[in-house]
């Protein structure tokens, strides 16, 4: 288990992807935050490989399971 340290880290990069602060991360979230600007293939394959239940957004819990 993460210490509170790592823990607080992956709080703010959770949270700097997730512009909006709905607790999830959109495409358009994504790109924005690695400075794509608007989703393309890239962004969109990575979006697929992390969104494990296909609903089109990266949720916390995936996250959490992508990083670790």
């Amino acid at each position: 288990m993460a210490d509170a340290t790592e823990k607080a880290e992956h709080d703010r990069v959770f949270k700097k992807f997730d512009a909006n602060g709905d607790g999830k991360i959109s495409a358009t979230e994504l790109g924005d935050a690695l400075k794509f600007g608007s989703p393309h293939d890239d962004i969109k394959r990575y979006d697929g490989e992390i969104d494990t239940d296909g609903d089109g957004y990266i949720s916390y819990q995936e996250f959490s399971d992508f990083k670790c």
